[in-house]
């Protein structure tokens, strides 16, 4: 056997394979984010162009790709309510090039669909939060509720007399107001729609009595007063409707529906991807024109580590699976 090099030569190799052994995990992220321009990174969103979630990542994407120097693409897979580009991501390599935009409904659809051939929870590496979104209690004039509790007190002395619309079965507007339900105690008479405009547009014109809506869709309807604004579903106020109490403070139910956003990767990418993704979303995420771009679909920019965000995704999967059980809900 020859026996190992004592030579200066042979003192640097040694040094400089010490050296890669250290910090070879750091070393391949740069790599990584500089790939070469024929292999961008993938932004799957699973819904259609022009949502929330689509916003995000176009709004998201051209910052990340110069903080990378690698190209970002934007891939619109929408169906079977967000499911099938879950999937797409699920199916991915776990290298980093593809990732998932999503909201809450991801964790909604693991318990509203247990035949699905993956399991969010398993089958995904949640990278970082990226914005919260509030839903706000609406009602038409015609009910003469002026807060929440009044919805509440009403449905107590006269059960199954009021409606709300959803914009269908399984949707967080449906969700939401399930909650708001079995939290106040009150029974309330679910009509499904084929999407929010004709559950808006029924609701505006007084063939239903209630809603849950994303705050930048019901605020214009309350400016006009065609809506009622009755509570929040959130822990706090928002401040494009500072003086709407949240559900809490209506006396009407401790009930938080925020929904959250955020950013997945295939199950197995490296932790050291991840973390570079994550540190630089946070960046991005901070930035004014990123709020600006934000704002009018009624998000509020909103990082967090990958573990924050994994606990986050757990918590919420289980809470949701135990209303979806106890109010039997099966997607149509």
């Amino acid at each position: 056997m020859t026996p190992p090099t004592t030579t200066p030569h042979g003192l640097r190799r040694r040094a400089v394979l010490g050296s890669a052994l250290l910090g070879g995990l750091a070393a391949s992220v740069p790599a990584w984010a500089q790939a070469a321009a024929a292999a961008p990174i993938r932004l799957v969103v699973p819904f259609t162009p022009g949502t929330g979630i689509d916003l995000i990542a176009r709004t998201v994407g051209p910052k990340l790709a110069e903080r990378l120097g690698r190209p970002v693409m934007v891939d619109n897979k929408p169906g079977a309510s967000g499911n099938i580009g879950t999937e797409t991501v699920v199916r991915a390599a776990p290298d980093g090039a593809t990732l998932l935009v999503s909201v809450s409904t991801l964790v909604m659809n693991r318990s509203l669909y247990p035949s699905l051939p993956f399991d969010p929870l398993r089958d995904l590496v949640p990278v970082a939060r990226t914005s919260w979104g509030q839903l706000v209690l609406v009602t038409h004039p015609k009910t003469g509720f002026k807060t929440a509790a009044d919805l509440v007190a009403h449905a107590h002395k006269h059960p199954g007399r009021l409606n709300y619309s959803s914009p269908g079965v399984g949707t967080p507007h449906h969700l939401s107001m399930e909650l708001f339900k079995n939290t106040a105690g009150v029974f309330l008479t679910h009509i499904p729609y084929r999407g929010t405009g004709p559950a808006l547009a029924d609701l505006v014109g007084g063939q239903v009595d209630a809603m849950f809506l994303p705050i930048h869709v019901a605020l214009g309807q309350i400016k006009a007063g065609r809506l009622v604004a009755l509570g929040l579903g959130s822990d706090q106020r928002h401040p494009l409707l500072p003086d709407l109490p949240t559900l809490a403070e209506a006396k009407a139910g401790n009930v938080n529906v925020d929904m959250w956003y955020g950013v997945f990767a295939p199950k197995g990418t490296p932790e050291a991807v991840v973390n570079t993704l994550n540190t630089e979303l946070k960046t991005i995420l901070a930035s004014d024109d990123v709020r600006r771009a934000f704002e009018p679909q009624g998000m509020d920019p909103s990082h967090s580590t990958p573990q924050e965000f994994a606990q986050l995704v757990q918590r919420d999967a289980e809470r949701w699976a135990r209303l979806i059980q106890a109010q039997n809900i099966k997607a149509e």
